[in-house]
């Protein structure tokens, strides 16, 4: 059974999750508002892994004995006034998912929860891959400046990202992120 401690952190997290996916559908729209369509594919990606970041704790909850309970989710942002803010906000919100994650595993520690630290500790991993992604493409934009053609060269490279995961809802899609 999971303890109340280590459950409470984990809901948390689900919701960390959520709203993960859910700024990064923000950017979606932003991104396809501005014809970098490119773009929008490679955040529709991370909004994909995301909510199956998010349902790995839903199920590692469930198979623990616990009762899975969600907690409301707040709209982190919808606006932003050129390509490269909304890759500087992703970049800081891994950073701060990255915190969320070295938290948990310090409860699993601190409640003796040898049965979540390897789930964490993959988690720890993935963030590694999470902040390099999006500190990559902030300083390509950079990189870019005012260049039309670079941002469009970059959009459409972008566009190129492929997620093989099935649906998030669906444990088996877990296994193709490992």
């Amino acid at each position: 059974m999971i303890s109340k401690k280590m459950f409470d952190a984990m809901k948390e997290q689900i919701k960390n999750e959520m709203e993960s996916a859910y700024i990064y559908l923000s950017m979606v729209a932003y991104f396809h508002s501005r014809n970098l369509d490119g773009m929008a594919h490679w955040m529709r990606c991370q909004v994909h892994e995301e909510t199956i970041h998010a349902m790995k704790f839903f199920d590692h909850i469930i198979n623990r004995g616990g009762e899975v309970v969600l907690l409301d989710l707040k709209q982190l942002k919808l606006t932003w006034k050129n390509p490269l803010e909304p890759w500087k906000d992703a970049y800081a919100h891994e950073q701060f998912i990255t915190a969320k994650i070295h938290n948990l595993l310090k409860v699993a520690r601190k409640e003796n929860d040898y049965t979540a630290e390897p789930m964490l500790a993959w988690f720890v991993n993935e963030q590694i891959e999470e902040e390099n992604n999006t500190d990559k493409v902030v300083r390509q934009l950079e990189m870019v400046g005012d260049s039309k053609e670079g941002l469009f060269m970059l959009d459409r490279e972008l566009g190129t990202r492929i997620f093989v995961a099935g649906s998030p809802f669906d444990p088996a899609a877990y296994n193709l992120l490992q």
